[in-house]
């Protein structure tokens, strides 16, 4: 949602058209993971561990809205594109949220000694 609104921030505001394909990418990749989870596809489709290629996604993702998002503030030509920037930086804390928590999730999820039980 977040994305989605730092997205129509920087379409309303007519701001640089980068700015704009960041926030739609990041939205469409956050709305594909999303259906992905909810229709249970990561369990069909076992070739790619997903869990790894969501924590890519949110690290890629938040060295690039770092970047915009610093970007749109610094320059800030009207009010549209500061809050677009704004709405960027709260998208990076989420991200970098997102990365932790699927970190934590992957590292207490692993099998820690034997499957069966010691006699």
């Amino acid at each position: 949602l977040v994305a989605l609104v730092t997205f129509l921030c920087f379409v309303a505001s007519g701001a640089h058209e980068a700015y704009a394909a960041l926030a739609g990418m990041e939205t469409v990749i956050t709305v594909l993971f999303l259906l992905l989870y909810l229709l249970r596809l990561d369990a069909r489709m076992r070739f790619l561990f997903w869990p790894l290629a969501d924590i890519f996604n949110s690290v890629i993702s938040a060295l690039f809205l770092l970047v915009v998002a610093l970007f749109a503030i610094i320059i800030k030509t009207n009010k549209g594109t500061l809050a677009g920037g704004v709405f960027g930086l709260i998208l990076l804390v989420l991200c970098v949220v997102d990365v932790v928590l699927l970190c934590k999730k992957i590292s207490l999820d692993k099998a820690r000694g034997r499957s069966a039980p010691a006699k």
